[in-house]
């Protein structure tokens, strides 16, 4: 299915209009699904409450295990409808725990890769040290895992992945995005409020997704495939990433090449975003770099 394919967009069911629960599901092989830590646990942060917030009983991550493409997996959603996806102390240990145990497993002789879907603003503030806190954990479970099995991250709806747990996005070993999906460390609305509408003006979505998008993204090489908004789509996408396995080499391990790119813009002179993959195409590292 192509992004012009208008009969079959026209057929789809989008995974975006989709909650965090249906999404885990829809991409696990029919009849496997099973959630851990679920509603019915009351897994809950204690910090929301006291703060005048209601909680969420599964803290907004839901995290299921099952088979995709009849081999054990495990993925793990954020709810994007809670708090704008923000990580807080309990939903981020989720996270983590999960990333680990799926480690353990592969260790243990049952290969298990994990899928993260990625919807998330980055740490929660009412719970701004312990988010942060938290996220450390997960980069660190995700170094673990991706080292034995992929780890699929996919960032599908306009709400995006910012803040900290876009460095968890950049570590995975490989990144899926729709053309919807946004991807960046700092939110259009951050920066405005820091640097000022001239630097980043949040009410200007061509900009943003121009700069942002998922289309970018991959033109630029930071994600790896665009995707149409639809779960077969995804579902597809996502089980050729794990069958690709593990790379000799992780894109955040490109360091030589990621800082070449970085040499070769003039910060004073920044290109159009329409551009930026052309200028960073002929950027090569220096003779003698460091990988």
């Amino acid at each position: 299915m192509t992004l012009t394919d208008w009969p079959a967009m026209l057929g789809r069911t989008s995974f975006i209009e989709l909650g965090a629960r249906e999404r885990a599901r829809a991409l696990l092989d029919d009849g496997t699904a099973r959630e851990l830590c679920g509603p019915f646990d009351r897994i809950e942060s204690p910090w929301l409450e006291p703060q005048g917030v209601v909680p969420q009983s599964d803290d907004g991550v839901v995290v299921v295990k099952g088979r995709l493409d009849g081999r054990p997996a495990v993925v793990i959603a954020i709810e994007q409808a809670f708090q704008g996806g923000g990580i807080g102390e309990v939903s981020g240990v989720k996270v983590a725990a999960a990333l680990s145990l799926a480690a353990r497993d592969s260790r243990d002789g049952t290969p298990t890769p994990a899928v993260l879907l990625l919807e998330t603003g980055g740490v929660r503030l009412q719970e701004a040290n312990l988010g942060l806190a938290t996220v450390a954990e997960v980069c660190s479970a995700v170094l673990e895992l991706r080292a034995l099995q992929p780890v699929v991250g996919v960032i599908a709806g306009a709400l995006g992945c910012f803040g900290g747990m876009s460095i968890a996005a950049g570590l995975c070993t490989r990144l899926i995005m729709t053309e919807e999906g946004r991807l960046g460390l700092d939110g259009p609305e951050v920066i405005e409020s820091e640097a000022g509408v001239a630097e980043f003006d949040a009410a200007d979505h061509s900009l943003i997704w121009s700069i942002d998008g998922g289309r970018q993204r991959v033109r630029t090489g930071l994600a790896d495939a665009l995707v149409l908004d639809d779960v077969t789509a995804l579902r597809t996408a996502v089980i050729e990433a794990v069958r690709q396995g593990v790379p000799a080499e992780h894109r955040s391990q490109r360091i030589a090449e990621l800082r070449a790119r970085l040499e070769a813009l003039d910060p004073a002179r920044p290109p159009e975003p329409a551009d930026l993959a052309d200028a960073w195409a002929g950027a090569t590292p220096r003779k003698g770099a460091v990988r």
